[in-house]
């Protein structure tokens, strides 16, 4: 089957899209010239790309000012707005291309909490992921606290004779921890009068002594997870991310970092949602049935008009929510509602289009069927749907 790589500028979302045709442009060509000849090679049910053509699309994009776009120019950025940044994410969603999701920074990519580091932090872990040169991995989520990912039970003591902090607990969940350079912890930190200041982020390149990947977990697709033990680990003392004063400031710079993964997850789940319907669509137009083509039957108009509505207001509060990012208005409960509404729209419209393509899209090897085991996960991953309606809940003041 074709992927899509355009844009359609008919659409009502179009109107949120008028300023950033040129590099949707420039990236869909660099998907249709570059990535799909090389995603036609792989094997028809192959999940996930070897790790080598991945870094190789990571660092091509970089080289093209894709990849990390939103970073500034002398990390290796482009400087565009984070409306651009989104809308790439959809188009990547949309190409239909398994390559193109790697062509944007993700979990292995740069991180906004490393924006908050020392000077020699930004230029020894920021730089080089920016560029596409290095992975790195998020130890945040713990096996007891779930999506009460600031609960943490990891502690770090300081070793004043030794200058150095020691870290132990356990994480879960990590991404890329078998192939990342370096990884970001989050642990609670006593403060010298022996009580809490706060969750605090620590940086530091892998391997290091004191800290194991344990259980590897196979999802229903995906990239692997892993469980990340930390016993005793020690860390020089600039390991902290912003140094000295960012000792307990883990809380507020994590939240931005979710809150602008929320809204590229958002992004990826329209331009899947939108693969996934115009694939039904065509599909519409030329299967017969009975003597009809399947597209002139009512049940199967219902499928694909109840999810050209969805998707459409899906997109819509997607694209606003990241122009306000741009325009400095960054709340998490504007990413909780994109990020709720396009995860959920996603799962929705493929299951539909799936039902649309019938046995054709159950088998292996079609496009719909990776997509139906894959799109599951948006609703959990970046924080689940009901975590995203607790943000939404206490923003209207209940709680």
């Amino acid at each position: 089957m074709t992927a899509l790589v355009g844009t359609s500028r008919t659409s009502p979302s179009s109107v949120l899209e008028a300023d950033h045709h040129e590099v949707l442009d420039a990236f869909s060509t660099f998907i249709r010239r570059e990535l799909l000849p090389l995603d036609e090679e792989l094997p028809p049910d192959t999940d996930q790309p070897p790790s080598d053509l991945r870094a190789y699309v990571r660092g091509r994009s970089a080289q093209l000012g894709f990849y990390a776009g939103d970073y500034p120019e002398e990390l290796g950025g482009s400087d565009m707005p984070f409306s651009a940044v989104a809308l790439l994410h959809r188009a990547a969603g949309r190409s239909g291309c398994s390559l193109a999701p790697y062509a944007l920074a993700g979990a292995d990519g740069p991180s906004p909490m490393l924006s908050s580091g020392t000077p020699e932090q930004i230029k020894r872990y920021l730089e080089p992921l920016v560029r596409g040169t290095k992975v790195r991995c998020l130890a945040l989520t713990e096996p007891d606290a779930g999506s009460d990912a600031f609960r943490l039970a990891t502690v770090a003591r300081w070793d004043g004779p030794r200058n150095q902090w020691v870290l132990s607990g356990r994480k879960t969940f990590v991404s890329n921890a078998d192939r990342a350079d370096l990884v970001i912890v989050v642990a609670a930190v006593e403060d010298e009068g022996g009580g809490p200041a706060g969750p605090t982020a620590f940086v530091t390149p892998l391997p290091v002594p004191g800290l194991h990947v344990g259980q590897r977990y196979e999802g229903m697709s995906g990239e692997p997870l892993f469980e990340m033990v930390l016993d005793d680990c020690r860390l020089p003392a600039d390991a902290v991310v912003g140094g000295k004063a960012g000792v307990g400031t883990a809380l507020s710079s994590g939240i931005d970092s979710l809150s602008r993964g929320r809204l590229l997850v958002a992004a990826q789940c329209d331009g899947i949602a939108e693969f996934a319907l115009e694939t039904a669509v065509a599909y519409a137009k030329q299967r017969r049935a009975f003597g009809e083509r399947i597209g002139a039957y009512q049940h199967v108009q219902e499928h694909l008009v109840a999810s050209r509505v969805e998707v459409e207001s899906a997109k819509l509060l997607t694209a606003a929510c990241a122009r306000l990012v741009d325009d400095g208005v960054d709340l998490p409960e504007n990413a909780a509602l994109a990020k709720l509404t396009s995860s959920q729209t996603a799962v929705r419209v493929v299951d539909r289009a799936l039902q649309v393509h019938g046995a054709t899209g159950w088998i292996r090897g079609h496009p719909l069927e990776y997509l139906y085991r894959y799109v599951r996960m948006m609703t959990i991953i970046e924080g689940t749907s009901e975590i995203q309606k607790v943000i939404v809940s206490s923003a209207m003041g209940l709680g």
